[in-house]
């Protein structure tokens, strides 16, 4: 990667929704130049995918949790099945793998309270060499998802 790539992630991330001419503008390309390196990214990876940010409470999910989870046993079979079923889950945002005294570290979102008793009896302890699960509600965002700190080199 070099400067441009990282121009090109630069304003890509605070805008996923920019034309080709725009991105082409903003990073000094012509347009089938910067096209051809955005479908690098794309292809070597480095670009996952384009989405949009949703406020969750005007869409119902109004409680998000961290719930970490600590294993019972870490067979290769319980380890695999546990991934996947979290993987399936809907109400997982993300399941991060941890070191430590926890296994997993879950970022959950659901409408309310219940929900989230719900969510902890049905989807989590029903998982398989599930040891402990210990749940903190977040009631408040301090800082929102941001963008990753890519060290721009713009000329």
């Amino acid at each position: 990667m070099d400067a441009i790539d990282i121009h090109i992630l630069d304003e890509l991330q605070n805008n996923g929704r920019l034309t080709n001419q725009e991105l082409a503008d903003r990073v000094g390309l012509s347009p089938s130049p910067c096209l051809r390196r955005v479908k690098q990214l794309e292809a070597s990876g480095i670009i996952t995918g384009y989405g949009a940010r949703i406020d969750a409470k005007k869409v119902g999910l109004s409680i998000h949790a961290f719930v970490s989870i600590t294993m019972s046993s870490h067979d290769k079979d319980s380890v695999e099945m546990v991934e996947a079923r979290l993987r399936d889950i809907p109400q997982v945002l993300e399941a991060t793998l941890m070191t430590g005294s926890t296994d997993y570290l879950l970022k959950v979102a659901v409408p309310d309270l219940d929900a989230l008793e719900e969510f902890v009896r049905t989807q989590l302890r029903t998982l398989p060499a599930i040891g402990a699960v210990a749940t903190s509600v977040a009631y408040g965002t301090t800082k929102p998802l941001s963008n990753l700190p890519i060290v721009s080199r713009k000329n």
